[in-house]
């Protein structure tokens, strides 16, 4: 019985690892989507004596951005709508760590309000 283990113990700990990254990998989703919809929402309705659209953007943007998470947002404004797209960054196995060669890419689009 402990033969069988020992030779098991190594896939049963790769099979861990890969499913805690594909779970990171996941949730960078989840993160892209709430940082460029968030972005784009505070883009648009920014007042303009505060501080730019564009900084009132990217502060909301990184505002839920977990620690150690890294992303980067660019915001613009196009007509009447405030066009935003996040870049999130995939951590290996934990965030603030190194991170994959692999961005996850988040649209979102907000109508200006006056």
């Amino acid at each position: 019985m402990a033969i069988e283990f020992t030779s098991m113990a190594p896939i049963i700990l790769v099979t861990i690892v890969l499913l805690w990254q594909a779970a990171l990998t996941g949730y960078a989703f989840v993160l892209a989507g709430n940082v460029a919809d968030k972005a784009a929402r505070a883009g648009a309705t920014a007042d303009t004596v505060q501080e730019s659209p564009d900084q009132a953007c990217r502060r909301a943007g990184r505002e839920d951005l977990p620690g150690g998470w890294t992303a980067r947002i660019d915001c613009r404004p196009d007509g009447d709508m405030f066009l935003v797209e996040a870049h999130v960054d995939v951590p290996v196995l934990f965030p603030g760590g190194m991170n994959f060669p692999l961005t996850i890419t988040s649209k979102a689009a907000a109508a200006k309000e006056s």
